[in-house]
């Protein structure tokens, strides 16, 4: 019989797919500690079966629309910041993708969007990024840069989609057919998927502009106005990549 030990180290090494065989084996053992482990994993199981239910939720926009070849998601990250470019994402999923954890970019983990981030460039049919640089958003405004950008993320697409899922937005001068859902990121995969591409995206140019500008740790606020970034700006004066529209008000 394997020690309570053992069965310990054969849980912390198993995969989520070996799970249920592991609390078969030995849901009859009577040891307190043994029954601790197999609770665990039965733990485990059911938060996985939750997640799989999460998903399901979220792809019923991508099920309204199974007709359509290519459902794309949009969306941007970085309308309001104080420096750095809007980044924007267009991600095109395989037709049966449940790729678990997606979600609001902002309700994950940098880690867990770092992941993510590896596991759709993989699975995702297509993905496009655009971005509207800090001059731009000066030149023609926040909301107009967004489109822009949102409008180059879908012409760096390799297939054409059918059909767009939006989060809140309907973009000008796009022909495809639109459909703008508020919070779309937390309601439907497609556009969780694009929330988490251009947010890594966007947070990645941040860290990389952080050694050309550490004065405003750029790494750390990602452009936002934190009262650390907002001191730098108050000591130092603005650097090439602010927004100098957003500006006004604060120096």
């Amino acid at each position: 019989m394997k020690s309570t030990g053992e069965i310990k180290k054969i849980l912390q090494a198993a995969t989520i797919e070996e799970l249920p065989e592991f609390v078969k084996e030995y849901a009859a053992d009577a040891r307190a500690g043994v029954r601790k482990l197999v609770e665990t994993a039965s733990k485990r199981l059911a938060l996985l079966e939750k997640e799989k239910q999460r998903i399901e939720t979220l792809r019923v926009y991508e099920e309204q629309y199974k007709d359509c070849r290519y459902i794309c998601g949009i969306d941007e990250v970085g309308r309001g910041p104080l420096a750095g470019p809007v980044v924007a994402g267009a991600v095109i999923l395989p037709k049966d993708c449940r790729i678990l954890y997606i979600n609001d970019s902002k309700q994950l983990s940098e880690k867990k969007r770092e992941e993510l981030y590896d596991i759709i460039m993989a699975q995702a049919l297509s993905c496009g990024v655009g971005y509207a640089s800090p001059e731009r958003i000066d030149e023609i405004n926040i909301l107009q840069a967004t489109y822009e950008a949102m409008r180059q993320a879908i012409g760096k697409l390799s297939c054409r989609p059918d059909i767009l899922l939006n989060d809140a937005v309907t973009i000008p001068q796009v022909s495809i057919p639109q459909v703008p859902i508020i919070k779309g990121d937390a309601k439907s995969i497609s556009i969780g998927a694009a929330s988490i591409i251009a947010k890594v995206t966007r947070d990645r140019l941040m860290q990389d502009y952080d050694k050309v500008f550490p004065e405003y740790d750029f790494a750390g606020n990602k452009g936002y106005g934190s009262a650390g970034h907002i001191e730098a700006l108050k000591k130092y004066g603005p650097s090439p990549i602010h927004r100098k529209s957003f500006l006004k008000n604060l120096l």
